[in-house]
């Protein structure tokens, strides 16, 4: 049995995230800005009122903690806006590189004594973060903080090698959540996380920094 921290996880694919992992007998700890009754029936941990672009919130995650040791952080949480050429933000997009790039970066970091030896990091990204993919355009905001995560992953990957801690950038495919709008082009979150399981068991310091998409397929940067 491992530790599993998973932030960002009352609904969509963290919740599910939190069920798949406690259905097979891992402990599972599961933040969230406030939580819910699917996420309470799970009988898991919660801590609750993290807000992951607080850098007080995530300090009192990390102390709460106390001298737990985390074998697997599953960075999941994000958000998605709408940014069109035609009706740019730039305090949308500045809030999207905050909460999707910034914000997981900084978590870690936070987060690293807490971390066990040979502990794995996973960062739940988008494929709408690979540029070389990229052939719809638009989606400003959400496009460039997540490529912004996939750098941040890679430099952690380079970085936190010689700890042995090996770390994973992961896209879900494409979800049938309340993010996506509850898409009928997506698929079950059951699905995704499967899949997204998989990539983390498969994990070490030898695929570390790598890209991959929930289904086994690497991506193109």
């Amino acid at each position: 049995m491992s530790i599993y921290l998973i932030i960002g996880a009352n609904r969509g694919i963290g919740l599910e995230l939190v069920r798949q992992l406690k259905e097979r007998g891992e402990d599972v700890i599961a933040t969230c800005r406030s939580s819910s009754p699917e996420l309470d029936a799970l009988s898991v941990r919660v801590e609750s009122n993290i807000d992951i672009s607080s850098g007080d919130s995530v300090i009192k995650l990390r102390d709460n903690l106390k001298d737990t040791k985390v074998d697997v952080l599953i960075h999941n949480a994000g958000i998605a806006e709408l940014n069109s050429l035609s009706n740019l933000d730039p305090q949308s997009i500045l809030h999207q590189f905050e909460v999707n790039a910034l914000s997981p970066l900084c978590c870690v970091q936070t987060m690293l004594s807490h971390l066990s030896q040979s502990a794995k990091i996973a960062l739940i990204s988008s494929r709408m973060g690979s540029i070389e993919d990229n052939t719809s355009g638009g989606s400003y905001g959400y496009r460039m903080s997540k490529v912004a995560l996939c750098m941040a992953g890679k430099s952690l990957a380079v970085d936190l090698k010689p700890n042995g801690i090996a770390v994973g950038i992961l896209h879900p495919g494409l979800v049938s959540t309340r993010m996506t709008g509850f898409t009928s082009n997506g698929i079950k979150p059951k699905e995704s996380v499967k899949g997204l399981i998989q990539r983390i068991d498969e994990l070490t310091l030898e695929n570390t920094g790598t890209f991959w998409h929930s289904n086994g397929e690497i991506l193109p940067w």
